[in-house]
């Protein structure tokens, strides 16, 4: 969809500030020039060290996203609020919870505009012109701009599209050289390195060729969490098994080092050609001379395992799949760094640009912003865990079971605990500060029995605060075993 018609655009922007205006808060009184652009990147199905200025450079580049390290503050431990890209991205423009918004797989409800106000909706109510460009993926009939707020909301469905993001996101850019105008809040959505789906499955990428591997020998390194680790849950063993078999959708169950090695060589090829659609958006913005006065948040939807853990893929809690890059970037503003506080990205991503733009939200948002912190504050406090969501989308069948497995994940300072919603071990809890690469599951041994059961009273306290009712469930009668649902063969 195009650029909406003049008057279409100023009904919608009437329409959306009357939808606002019982629940949001007044914006900061001055000029649209003392108002930051903002520009909003997203990649898809990216780990959070997934960049050469994390990892280094010896087997991936990536200046663009470097850039916004250099000049930004690179939030550690951002993880995302459930890692799949539909419930993930719907959280992170809405500020609520996949089951508030009921959407916990790459399907659901379409989400109602009065109660899961979009993002672009605050943006356009408060005098921003706003456009959209790229995967879509969001509950919002792209077509209706009342309903997201975005005035130009040109969507590419499916992957692949990469090169026509970047160049329709550089062109709207450049086009804004004028600080008299209202400011801009521009999306700009990138589909890739999520072509790594279609390399563990020998397919061609959609975005295009990436080239031949090398031989294994001049190929990332397979990872040091490579196996799985020691008493791992059984919703994870089932999922491995059934999910990632010979046959399956994504057969890398026997995948050798050799292969491994060759995956995550195409995977940091990826990250590297989405890093060059970033950079063409970020050329034109220093060429239309508004670097200065451009917020730029830069993240991804979720991670991807790339191996660990003999894992491709997401949807698991596994550091990999949950954990992301997160990028704050005011150029002479933002302090650059690292910071290794705790974020939920579903929930502190809008409060963040809601802060920086004055705009104040509703009470409904419950996230933080992390704008103090990226202009170089301490807060007095801050949280000291964060609960993760996670309906892990695929129905495997092994042995005679069926396995559709939810779960919640809670990782506090030192600890990640997670449970399940079936199998006998139904629990996972690792000390991250002495086994941050996750070998080894503590949840069985009598001398954590304390950090676990404090960890199962921070999930209980989140379900009964945030009303999510599958808590409960998972934590009923000390979380005992539960079967995975028995069938009769398939004929």
């Amino acid at each position: 969809m195009g650029r909406s018609s003049a008057v279409g655009g100023y009904l919608g922007c009437f329409f959306i500030a009357g939808i606002l205006a019982p629940i949001m808060g007044n914006v900061r009184p001055g000029s649209a020039a003392e108002r930051p652009n903002v520009l909003f990147i997203m990649t898809d199905q990216q780990s959070a060290d997934a960049m050469s200025c994390r990892m280094g450079s010896q087997y991936i580049h990536t200046p663009a996203m470097d850039s916004l390290a250099k000049n930004g503050m690179v939030f550690t431990r951002a993880y995302t609020s459930n890692p799949l890209c539909m419930p993930a991205r719907n959280s992170i423009f809405t500020g609520r919870y996949s089951h508030e918004t009921q959407i916990t797989k790459n399907a659901g409800p379409k989400l109602d505009p009065k109660e899961f106000v979009s993002m672009g909706s605050y943006f356009q109510a408060a005098g921003y012109e706003t456009a959209y460009f790229g995967k879509w993926h969001l509950r919002y009939d792209s077509k209706d701009e009342q309903a997201h707020g975005f005035q130009t909301a040109q969507c590419l469905h499916g992957n692949g599209h990469d090169s026509e993001v970047g160049d329709l996101a550089a062109k709207y850019v450049a086009g804004k050289r004028g600080d008299l105008d209202a400011p801009f809040f521009a999306v700009v959505s990138l589909s890739n390195p999520h072509d790594v789906c279609q390399l563990a499955r020998h397919q061609p990428p959609p975005s295009g060729p990436i080239g031949d591997p090398p031989p294994p020998a001049r190929c990332p390194p397979v990872p040091a969490n490579l196996d799985p680790p020691k008493h791992e849950t059984d919703s994870m063993t089932v999922l491995r098994k059934g999910y990632q078999g010979p046959g399956s959708k994504f057969p890398v169950g026997d995948y050798s080092e050799d292969q491994w090695r060759q995956l995550r060589w195409g995977y940091y090829r990826l990250v590297e050609m989405v890093d060059g659609e970033i950079g063409k958006v970020l050329a034109s913005l220093r060429k239309a001379g508004r670097e200065q006065d451009t917020l730029i948040v830069f993240t991804s939807d979720h991670g991807e395992c790339a191996g660990a853990h003999r894992f491709n893929q997401k949807t698991v809690f596994y550091e990999e799949s949950v954990r992301v890059p997160l990028i704050v970037c005011l150029k002479g503003r933002t302090e650059p760094g690292t910071c290794d506080k705790l974020v939920n990205t579903g929930m502190d991503i809008l409060p963040t640009l809601l802060d920086f733009a004055g705009i104040a939200g509703p009470k409904k948002l419950t996230g933080r912003s992390l704008q103090p912190i990226a202009l170089g504050s301490t807060p007095a406090e801050w949280r000291d865990h964060v609960v993760i969501q996670n309906n892990m989308s695929q129905t495997v069948r092994v042995d005679g079971f069926r396995a559709l497995a939810e779960g919640r994940m809670v990782r506090s300072e030192r600890y990640k605990y997670c449970v399940y919603s079936h199998g006998i071990r139904r629990e996972s809890l690792v000390d991250m500060r002495e086994d941050p690469l996750e070998t080894m599951n503590l949840a069985g041994d009598p001398a954590y029995r304390q950090v676990l059961l404090d960890h199962r009273k921070l999930l209980g306290d989140f379900g009964k605060a945030h009303h999510d009712d599958l808590v409960k469930g998972l934590l009923a009668n000390d979380v005992g075993p539960i079967p995975f649902v028995t069938e009769q063969p398939e004929k």
